[in-house]
């Protein structure tokens, strides 16, 4: 480690929260599928900063893109009309497939969490004439670390420390139907989950589950709510992995590779669920000129680079390569995903692993501590998926 890296941690150590255990790693640029730290020693990436930076490191299209519009206004407030971000808007409203959708523009994941929870309460609250409703969530979710995104997420190792939490969420379990419908009562007001569990352990639902949700949500009149932000945005071959189910939320959210490191988050409302009123939900920064043109270019960029196209493709090799991989080693017990997110549960703990791996150039992350996730950029080839395969075995 050279002086210039040491004193960067050694500053990060000094001015920065420990809210993370960060590796002694100081990233300084990248390219193409590859980072580079600051001794300029090359990593191939298969994290890409928690499945973000869909399209790659310096994609001078995106580069550009944002450049521009950062020499021609970068914030208005939501007072006004913004031309990049209503052709965003009707971009993503296009490629949700949710019929009448309307978009709302935050600036994270668990933002667009907190806003459809409140869509989900208002729509009660308009239904019923009163407040006072509940959500069904699932266990093992993750949803975000705010009180409110907090609150639905499935796992205590988060919760405990910040409790008392919101009230009136309720945990079924994932991919069991029954488990869902024993909590349905005159005061649930959505349902919500991953359609493939990240965090979780990598856990894909079935499809008798999810079109399960939308027949009972449909019968209740209850919201349905699909959490697309790191599952979304191509990762699974489709643009939203609810698609792959022939399933239409009521409400879903997005962020991450929407944004592509910008920091963009959003939720898309259908006519059904567009219960909020002026004053009832906002953001300052939400949906800013500069927001608006990364996510409008980035929706281009997935058309032009047919990148749903190179996932399917690519996404069917990696399962295939890290099958055979669990094949050949004892302490691999399960094999999960789809697409470019994809997962290989061990018998002990994989920290050591990823550290090898990183050593050796290749930056993986954990799913829990047993489970290595796969959630490279959505551009990799097969040839970027052997180089990972080779690395990995020898840190196997």
């Amino acid at each position: 480690m050279n002086k210039k890296t040491e004193n960067i941690i050694e500053k990060g150590e000094q001015y920065l929260l420990h809210t993370y255990n960060r590796y002694p790693l100081a990233l300084d640029h990248g390219d193409g599928v590859y980072l580079y730290d600051t001794e300029g020693k090359k990593y191939l990436d298969f994290f890409a900063g928690i499945a973000v930076f869909a399209l790659g490191y310096n994609n001078k299209e995106f580069n550009d893109a944002v450049k521009a519009q950062v020499d021609k206004i970068v914030h208005i407030s939501n007072y006004f009309y913004s031309e990049p971000t209503v052709e965003a808007a009707e971009k993503l409203v296009k490629a949700s497939g949710i019929p009448g959708g309307k978009a709302f523009f935050c600036n994270s994941g668990t933002e667009a969490i907190e806003g459809a929870m409140k869509t989900a309460l208002r729509y009660a609250y308009d239904r019923d004439g009163k407040a006072g409703h509940e959500i069904i969530a699932m266990q093992h979710s993750f949803h975000g670390r705010s009180l409110g995104a907090l609150s639905l997420t499935g796992n205590a190792h988060y919760q405990d420390p910040f409790k008392p939490l919101i009230s009136g969420i309720h945990f079924a379990e994932y991919n069991n139907l029954e488990s869902v419908k024993s909590l349905v009562n005159e005061k649930t007001c959505a349902i919500i989950l991953e359609p493939v569990q990240g965090e979780g352990g990598i856990y894909p639902a079935t499809e008798e589950f999810l079109k399960g949700i939308r027949e009972l949500c449909d019968e209740k009149d209850i919201l349905m709510i699909c959490d697309e932000i790191q599952c979304g945005m191509g990762r699974t071959g489709e643009m939203f992995a609810y698609q792959r189910y022939g399933v239409i939320p009521d409400v879903m959210t997005a962020a991450k590779a929407i944004g592509c490191g910008v920091p963009v988050g959003a939720f898309v409302c259908s006519k059904k669920a567009q219960s909020l009123k002026p004053g009832d939900h906002g953001s300052t920064f939400g949906g800013n000129p500069l927001a608006g043109a990364t996510a409008s270019k980035i929706f281009d960029l997935f058309e032009s680079q047919h990148v749903l196209e190179n996932v399917k493709t690519v996404g069917v090799y990696l399962y295939e390569r890290l099958e055979k991989l669990k094949d050949k080693h004892e302490d691999i017990i399960a094999h999960r995903g789809v697409g470019l997110i994809q997962g290989l549960e061990f018998d002990h703990p994989v920290a050591d692993i990823i550290q090898k791996a990183q050593d050796a150039g290749l930056i993986l992350i954990n799913a829990g501590s047993n489970i290595i996730r796969f959630i490279p950029p959505l551009v990799i080839g097969k040839e970027h998926v052997d180089e990972m395969i080779t690395i990995l075995e020898k840190c196997l």
